[in-house]
């Protein structure tokens, strides 16, 4: 069963990928709509941070992960090296987890 949905999922993303392929020419967005479609990913994928860096299950996740979420956001913002930003985010949330920060 398994495999039969991960084929339907995978059918279903080719189906969309070669549609938008496939639909380039003839479909015609509104400006204010071609103008906003940037800004929808960008609000979809800083939900996305959000949810995963404050929540676990239900709850609120503690402080330590979104501490470290901040402290590599502020690297890459300074626009240190990626590996450079992972481990400081990294090293923030677990040195505040050793000292007993949640």
């Amino acid at each position: 069963m398994l495999i039969v949905v991960i084929l339907l999922l995978a059918a279903g993303t080719y189906g969309f990928r070669l549609g938008g392929a496939l639909l380039r020419e003839r479909v015609v967005l509104p400006a204010p709509v071609a103008r906003l479609l940037p800004l929808a990913a960008v609000a979809l994928l800083a939900a996305l941070v959000a949810t995963s860096a404050l929540t676990e299950g239900h709850g609120f996740v503690g402080v330590a992960r979104p501490a470290g979420v901040l402290a590599g956001a502020v690297a890459a913002w300074r626009r240190l090296p990626f590996i450079l930003v992972v481990v400081i985010a990294a090293g923030t949330a677990a040195l505040l987890r050793f000292a007993g920060v949640n």
